[in-house]
């Protein structure tokens, strides 16, 4: 099993996977309090299906754009569990649970995440007839600015709250706002990404595994 834990932003996500079937799922947002939910939501998942933590074989964690001090506290969480239990840790960019989630169309696609004073963090993608595919670098932009690189009609994905979806979808004529669902970053689609590297023993080092922190990009640190 893999166990996946996505703290990036305010919305937090486990889910647990064996490979053919979602075991355990859960999403809910929180109001700044990952340092006290995490841990004990961790443990819930294991009281409430009556599987063994020993069983796992990785533990996925999804590494950001996002909060700076939620990133940081899910990672510790993902570490601890990895080195604790001598399994390994598998990193996957938060954009990237984004884009797995859609349905895969004959259209670019750019996801994006909220990232403080009014910017967005946003990278593109491209369909290779089967999956989503990273198409551009991971960009900090403003809404004008993302707007410009939108020149022909073009899914948009990712965190966005009514205000950004009524200005996408009233002023950006080439947006293709994903529906709510489909805009929920799922840490099952987490889990699953990281199954498939764990078989292809794509797994990162514990201890220099590190977050995608905003103000790399160029941006402010949440």
């Amino acid at each position: 099993m893999i166990l996946a834990i996505d703290s990036s932003t305010q919305w937090m996500g486990l889910a647990l996977y064996d490979g053919s079937q979602i075991l355990y799922e859960k999403v809910w947002r929180t109001n700044r309090r990952h340092t006290v939910e995490l841990v004990p939501s961790i443990q819930n998942i294991f009281k409430e299906t009556g599987l063994e933590i020993t069983a796992l074989k990785a533990i996925a964690v999804a590494l950001g754009p996002g909060s700076f001090t939620s990133m940081r506290i899910g990672l510790a969480v993902a570490k601890g569990l990895a080195l604790s239990l001598h399994i390994p840790v598998i990193g996957v960019p938060s954009l990237d649970i984004s884009a797995y989630g859609q349905p895969v169309q004959d259209l670019p696609m750019f996801c994006i995440l909220k990232v403080g004073r009014g910017r967005f963090a946003a990278r593109e993608y491209r369909s290779n007839g089967k999956t989503w595919e990273v198409a551009g670098e991971l960009l900090t932009l403003t809404p004008k600015e993302l707007e410009e690189r939108i020149t022909s009609p073009t899914i948009i994905c990712g965190e966005i709250d009514a205000e950004d979806r009524r200005t996408l979808e009233r002023r950006w004529r080439n947006a293709l706002v994903a529906n709510p669902a489909a805009n929920m970053r799922r840490p099952a689609h987490l889990a699953m990404i990281a199954w498939t590297r764990l078989a292809a023993n794509e797994v990162d080092d514990p201890i220099s595994l590190a977050p995608i922190y905003v103000h790399t990009l160029g941006g402010p640190a949440l």
